[in-house]
């Protein structure tokens, strides 16, 4: 391995390597995304933000906005990110330019602001943790991630469960663990542009996979406005949907409420919102009833 590649080795952090983790898993997150999830300050993240920046382990750009000006600095692994990251994961070594094709990627999506609201969800989980110590964001797995043959088996040496290809694409998976209660969960992040209908769909695929998984945990829909998330929970009350499903709306939460806050309507539960981590009553699956759940 090259001399300069073990001196930047040596100069990363933890931080630093999670960091380049969820921009490898993640795709694209921006300034202030990073500095609420791993910094304690703005400044701080910038300054670090920069280091890495020169050394080629990132790289960064600013979309414009329709109505003038720019967003804030966007990042992305560069090649030497992308590098680092595979070693430290025992992977081969990727093609010298895999990092030009996934930001020629990431920065031509059309869908570029779903995934930055998919992000902005875990990335509010993490900040939480991070200034919360009986709190932690075990888990922060992709649509991809999800979508790997047996990543989902409830019990790994079960045929059927290892090779089964689930019908759901969820915007992302986690597991949240607070004072000892620990909730895995899917995430449908919603922007309004899919019918109501179509969201009900979704929560089928999620049956079915229950059913050869035995696995049951909340499905979160995360809408944007609370007109819709009340027609939403009239839609589930029709189609009778038996796995559990929480929505909270983003138009109610502007008070910088974290979705680790009293802010999930459990669908069938109608009463005060639930934290996050009261929705535990509604999981289904042996390994988290305990309060030992480790990440993964």
């Amino acid at each position: 391995m090259p001399e300069p590649f073990l001196r930047i080795q040596s100069r990363l952090t933890d931080r630093d390597h999670t960091l380049l983790g969820w921009l490898a898993d993640h795709g694209v997150l921006t300034t202030f995304q990073i500095a609420h999830a791993l910094f304690p300050s703005l400044d701080f993240a910038q300054r670090r933000l920069r280091r890495l920046c020169d050394a080629g382990l990132l790289t960064r750009f600013r979309p414009f906005r329709a109505d003038g000006g720019t967003y804030p600095y966007h990042y992305v692994l560069d090649q030497l990110g992308v590098e680092v990251v595979a070693t430290h994961r025992g992977e081969d070594l990727p093609r010298k330019d895999k990092a030009r094709q996934r930001r020629w990627h990431l920065t031509n999506r059309a869908n570029l602001p779903h995934l930055l609201g998919t992000n902005q969800f875990f990335v509010e989980l993490a900040g939480h943790a991070r200034t919360h110590p009986s709190s932690h964001l075990l888990r922060w797995w992709s649509t991809s991630h999800c979508l790997e043959p047996g990543a989902l088996a409830g019990d790994p040496d079960d045929n059927q469960q290892r090779y089964y290809q689930p019908v759901i694409r969820p915007d992302g998976h986690g597991i949240w663990q607070e004072n000892g209660a620990t909730v895995p969960f899917f995430l449908e992040y919603d922007t309004g542009t899919e019918t109501v209908g179509r969201l009900v769909d979704k929560v089928a695929g999620y049956a079915t996979l229950a059913r050869v998984t035995g696995l049951i945990w909340p499905v979160l829909f995360w809408l944007h406005a609370t007109a819709r998330e009340h027609n939403l929970h009239r839609r589930l009350t029709d189609a009778h949907i038996w796995v559990p499903v929480a929505t909270g709306a983003r138009d109610a939460t502007a008070t910088r409420s974290s979705p680790a806050d009293a802010v999930w309507w459990l669908h069938g539960n109608p009463g005060r919102r639930r934290r996050l981590a009261d929705l535990a009553d509604a999981v289904s699956d042996d390994r988290y009833h305990t309060g030992s759940a480790q990440p993964v």
